[in-house]
């Protein structure tokens, strides 16, 4: 008898440095508190489509191309995407995988970035600046959701725990969300997305 496993959901997740990161992590949380101090527009998009938080999603969505120090993250980003993308077993000879997005979250308690996913993205993912005990953590669905039919009860959610240094990266058809979490302080996040395109 052989059982095997088809077409796996992979995460990815690793810490973003092995040693030596607390410097730049202190320069990389200097600077989103002071975005999100100052990016108005960000804060109007947010007071609509994210309640109670803040995120540059619908203001400053490249922070990688205005900022030498999220372009610093970028930079150590890419070794972590280029494993994972090898792991992936896509063809990827003669093309190239590059960062296109990358914003800011800061989610008090309560807040709530429900489930979603990353259209016309490759590989997403998010690496966690600050994360209060008790902070949300990252929440998958199984893909196969809607098509159980008939099958028993299962869980059909992963729940991974955000920890402040972590990178998490994942394909971007998959779901996931932050659920509700009552903590002190704020978890701060960076969300980004990468794509391919032919060398």
């Amino acid at each position: 008898m052989a059982i095997r496993a088809l077409f796996p959901t992979r995460i990815y997740h690793a810490r973003l440095t092995k040693s030596g990161g607390a410097r730049f992590d202190r320069t990389l949380e200097d600077e989103c508190e002071a975005l999100a101090a100052s990016d108005a527009a960000g804060a109007r998009w947010s007071a609509k489509h994210y309640l109670g938080g803040y995120t540059s999603y619908g203001s400053l969505d490249r922070l990688h191309l205005v900022s030498s120090v999220f372009a610093g993250l970028a930079r150590r980003l890419d070794r972590h995407v280029q494993a994972f993308a090898r792991s992936l077993d896509y063809d990827l000879r003669r093309r190239t995988v590059a960062i296109t997005d990358c914003w800011l979250n800061v989610m008090p308690a309560g807040v709530v970035h429900s489930l979603h996913l990353h259209p016309t993205s490759f590989i997403s993912g998010t690496y966690y600046v600050q994360v209060p005990k008790g902070a949300g953590a990252l929440k998958f669905e199984d893909p196969r959701l809607s098509r159980m039919m008939a099958a028993p009860p299962r869980n059909a959610f992963f729940s991974l725990p955000a920890r402040a240094g972590d990178v998490i990266l994942f394909e971007s058809w998959l779901r996931h969300e932050v659920p509700p979490a009552r903590y002190a302080g704020n978890r701060v996040s960076i969300s980004f997305n990468y794509a391919w395109s032919r060398k």
